[in-house]
């Protein structure tokens, strides 16, 4: 019944409108065709005149009430170092340009005023005004030149050179429909190395070399994750895209860089604001001190619940709107905190697999830190419960041996037994059974001596290493204890292991 409505009254108004035209067409012809056009220019001049006060108040009445929630008024201030001097460039820009506004429209609707058809009216002509050209030609250009260096001196000020000497945290944001990967440096501070030949959608989307040392310690966020960045330090976010063109929009920090496939980009940005404090600054002003869900007056406060944002600023698809992704901005004491506790992908997805080119061959630094770190902690935990319900078994997940032989890979193992001999020297009462374990490939009773030898050749190179040997026996399971079924290559690797048995503590 509503469109039905809404349709009688449009089809109404057309046929009104359709009716004054006839009126005006039949009084054109009583009155006089002249008469009627200088009665209809002279409505049309006036109208115009009064569209232009009404436009030029309405613009500025709207730049007034809005001003609170456009950037770089209000409490949208920038959140970054730069976004200052980019929020000076604009409005410098935008007090030419609004002068050169008002001046046109003024002219433009108070001309058709001005030279709407009178009695007796006649146009004047004039070929040519050199003065009048110079003008309109030297002010734009002498503006426009003002513009253009102040544009370039402001780019080049937020946009610096970054050398080796420099401290910054690059990151690297990949732009595909509909999502953002975000690749972080592990603790060695660089991003690997990528080549798009070796994207895998299944076990590789970015495409990053694994033969690069650089890489296997690299954090990648997935689609939804929160992007934190820490206070007060030099970000330089590396672009690139996989697909079609996107956009890196950052409208807070004032970052926005294109994102092309093939053609990498980047922008640099100290952000100085952490949400939480932007979240204050919001809560000075009413606007922002009303429920954000209006369907829950009682819940929390819209300033409560602002979140800086991550956006594709360029229209990629139907799924566009995707691409939003949450940012956090905290301490740097709380961003190491948060990077620390990261697993790189290369250790959750790529370790140890036959794509790992790196398997039994190496074990990187952040590999040896953290799990020197798990096995203190679960010997720790062990010998300080008193409930009993921990197990004695602790799995020695970096002592490795030379293919098919019970000699130690010192290379790769070095670094586990040596975490091993401080606890036994922080623990002087632990005893300790190191238990070998096979698979179940081969012969039984040949894997119950070559688990029997591994075991043995650990006790030994702890009692090489200082141990007493009356706290340390050995003692080979071979395939009579597997965790997994043997039935594929993975379940062999895990039943093919070493462990440390605490007998007392």
């Amino acid at each position: 019944m509503t469109y039905l409505i809404a349709f009688a009254i449009i089809f109404f108004l057309a046929v009104i409108v359709v009716q004054i035209g006839k009126l005006t067409e039949l009084a054109a012809r009583i009155r006089g065709e002249e008469v009627v056009e200088r009665s209809s220019s002279n409505t049309q001049g006036i109208a115009l005149v009064v569209f232009m006060v009404v436009f030029l108040v309405g613009c500025v009445w709207s730049a007034i009430y809005y001003k609170n929630q456009m950037l770089g008024y209000g409490p949208l201030t920038s959140a970054s170092a730069h976004g200052f001097e980019l929020d000076g460039l604009f409005n410098t820009t935008l007090f030419f340009t609004g002068i050169v506004f008002v001046i046109t429209h003024v002219l433009l609707f108070w001309y058709g005023y001005k030279y709407r058809q009178k009695l007796g009216g006649k146009a004047i002509f004039f070929a040519h005004d050199t003065k009048l050209e110079l003008i309109w030609t030297a002010v734009p250009a002498v503006v426009m030149t003002y513009l253009v260096a102040g544009g370039l001196i402001t780019w080049n000020n937020i946009f610096p050179t970054l050398t080796a000497e420099d401290k910054f945290l690059e990151i690297e944001a990949t732009g595909y429909q509909f999502a953002w990967d975000i690749r972080y440096p592990g603790q060695d501070g660089k991003l690997g190395n990528k080549d798009f030949r070796l994207i895998d959608p299944g076990s590789n989307s970015l495409g990053i070399d694994w033969n690069d040392e650089a890489s296997v310690d690299d954090i990648v966020l997935g689609g939804s994750d929160k992007i934190l960045l820490p206070k007060d330090s030099t970000i330089k976010v590396r672009i690139t895209a996989k697909d079609v063109l996107h956009n890196f929009y950052l409208p807070h920090f004032r970052v926005k860089m294109d994102a092309v496939p093939g053609l990498p980009t980047s922008f640099i940005f100290t952000p100085i604001k952490t949400t939480q404090e932007f979240r204050e600054q919001l809560r000075a002003y009413p606007e922002w001190q009303v429920p954000a869900d209006p369907a829950e007056p009682k819940g929390k406060q819209k300033w409560e619940t602002f979140e800086y944002e991550l956006a594709c600023a360029e229209l990629c698809g139907k799924g566009h709107y995707s691409m939003r992704r949450i940012v956090e901005v905290v301490s740097r004491e709380e961003f190491d905190t948060w990077l620390a506790g990261q697993k790189p992908f290369y250790a959750t997805n790529i370790r140890n697999t036959d794509k790992d080119p790196w398997a039994g061959k190496k074990l990187f630094d952040y590999e040896i830190k953290a799990r020197g770190f798990e096995l203190r902690s679960a010997v720790a935990r062990y010998v300080d419960d008193t409930t009993g319900t921990l197990s004695s078994v602790i799995n020695l997940e970096h002592v490795f041996y030379k293919t098919g032989s019970s000699d130690i890979n010192d290379d790769l193992s070095k670094h586990e037994l040596a975490n091993l001999g401080t606890l036994m020297g922080r623990f002087p009462k632990l005893r300790i059974e190191f238990a070998g374990h096979t698979d179940n490939v081969g012969d039984a009773a040949t894997n119950m001596t070559l688990s029997n030898e591994r075991a043995s050749k650990v006790r030994d190179y702890m009692i090489a290493k200082g141990i007493s040997a009356d706290r340390m026996v050995a003692k080979g399971y071979g395939q009579d204890e597997p965790l997994a079924s043997n039935s594929t290559a993975e379940d062999g690797e895990k039943n093919r292991r070493t462990e440390l048995r605490i007998i007392s503590k």
